[in-house]
């Protein structure tokens, strides 16, 4: 018996070992991908001078909300602050229990109005219809029935009068120029059809005018944490996705779409809980079984700031709906697998959302149990063991800290002596525990998902204060 153990120990072993060397090999090589890109692009002065300040492409900004009546005014008046001149607002509210509706008609001194919404995509009921152009851009206010926050957006595409839309959370801010720099893969590619921004934790940031006048860690531990593990995934994996065509996310809380393309492929589906994730693969499937010349791309330099749970329990609530929308997506286009017509999307995207993200969980969870089972049989090295897991730790925060200081320098972000500190300690907690209390949360994130697919997933709000 003890025979048996020791080769499966021994294969589990090998199969532990090419898997760490995997992951450690696509870290590494991603983190310096991106890193010389913001480097580069810093050095040069590109960012600042592809735009020519008198052409601007027409954006209608759609903000789904549900019970958001504590940040949207703040919001709206973020997006008024955008320094660009063709756009328009148009918020929906999908049948909120709070005052969201009486917060923007009030706010914004709102009329109602006799506006038919054509319904290219099929959607909940449209209850009424506000608007005002007072400002400087038109702001318009849709109140639905409750759908569901892919069914909000879409009655925000049937609403929107541009031919590209951004999709934008209600508890988010964008930076001042974050418009016209999302906007610049679209004047410059006519077959563009999707472009995602960066999305920056923006709990302990000091915003004014929508430019950011000084930057801190946020004071909650677990905030701090995020703010780690964001930049380590925007600067990443997205930057390097981006090289060959091969993002197949972009965050719900900040992306640009081609409103015909989206109507082509049917719009968000509302019966998925990761509809931002769903909506970009279904692109690239529609495009490439159709033989349509594409680009889904990604603007490292436009900024969206929003608020990341400071709760434990809120930040279960938000990874448990990530990770089922990861299942839903991936298993919807699982056809993309290993499949030659989708090129390096299917070998390199979907295999590393696939193993390092879908199922690592599960692997990550089996390998520690298999590490207990090995320690009672007496079939491991101890000291081999833990060293084996300071190596990992030191690594992964390594490269964490690479991605986080290779943001903060190349943004021209000013830290204080205690906020590298609280960085640096904090990296290594976060790849030694939190990670492995959000493994466990994303692995049993799949019990009873099908009862809560039109749910918000509500997390704690505060009022942001960027004045």
């Amino acid at each position: 018996m003890k025979d048996l153990y020791q080769v499966f120990f021994q294969y589990v072993g090998i199969f532990f070992v090419l898997y760490m060397v995997g992951y450690a090999t696509f870290l590494l090589l991603s983190v310096t991908v991106g890193g010389s890109e913001l480097w580069d692009a810093k050095r040069r002065g590109r960012l600042r001078n592809e735009m020519k300040r008198d052409y601007y492409v027409p954006v209608s900004v759609i903000v789904p909300a549900h019970n958001e009546g504590v940040t949207i005014e703040a919001t709206i008046r973020s997006l008024l602050l955008l320094q660009y001149r063709l756009y328009e607002i148009v918020v929906v509210d999908d049948g909120s229990t709070d005052d969201t509706s009486d917060v923007m008609v009030k706010a914004f001194s709102m009329q109602q109005i006799s506006r038919p919404i054509q319904r290219v995509l099929d959607t909940q009921p449209v209850e009424a219809v506000f608007e005002t152009r007072s400002y400087k851009v038109p702001i318009t206010l849709i109140r639905k029935r409750n759908g569901g926050k892919a069914d909000a957006l879409n009655v925000g595409i049937n609403a929107a009068r541009y031919p590209y839309f951004i999709c934008m959370d209600a508890d988010s801010v964008l930076q001042y120029d974050s418009l016209e720099k999302i906007v610049r893969p679209v004047l410059a590619d006519d077959h563009v059809v999707a472009v995602g921004g960066t999305v920056r934790p923006c709990n302990g940031a000091q915003i004014k005018d929508g430019r950011l006048v000084k930057y801190r860690m946020p004071k909650k531990l677990l905030a701090c944490m995020q703010v780690l593990e964001y930049d380590r995934s925007f600067l990443a994996s997205r930057i390097l996705f981006d090289k060959f065509n091969g993002s197949i996310i972009i965050s719900g809380a900040f992306g640009l779409f081609k409103k015909s393309m989206v109507i082509n492929v049917g719009g968000y589906d509302t019966g998925s809980m990761g509809e931002d994730m769903e909506l970009v693969v279904k692109l690239h499937v529609f495009c490439r079984e159709n033989r349509i010349p594409y680009q889904i791309r990604y603007a490292a330099d436009a900024v969206c700031w929003t608020q990341v749970p400071e709760r434990f329990q809120d930040l279960v609530k938000q990874r448990r709906r990530w990770h089922i929308g990861l299942f839903q997506s991936m298993m919807r286009f699982r056809r993309i697998f290993l499949n030659p017509k989708f090129g390096m999307v299917s070998f390199v995207s979907y295999m590393y959302f696939l193993l390092y993200e879908l199922l690592s969980p599960y692997i990550e969870v089996f390998g520690v149990l298999t590490v207990l089972l090995a320690f009672f049989a007496d079939l491991i090295n101890v000291p081999f063991m833990i060293l084996f897991f300071l190596i990992y730790a030191v690594y992964s925060a390594v490269l964490s800290l690479t991605a986080f200081f290779s943001r903060v320098h190349t943004a021209d972000l000013k830290l204080s002596g205690s906020d590298i500190v609280k960085a640096v300690g904090l990296c290594f907690f976060e790849v030694s525990f939190l990670r492995f209390a959000m493994a466990w949360v994303r692995m049993t994130a799949l019990f009873g998902y099908r009862r809560k697919k039109n749910q918000w997933g509500r997390i704690q709000r505060k009022k942001i204060d960027f004045n």
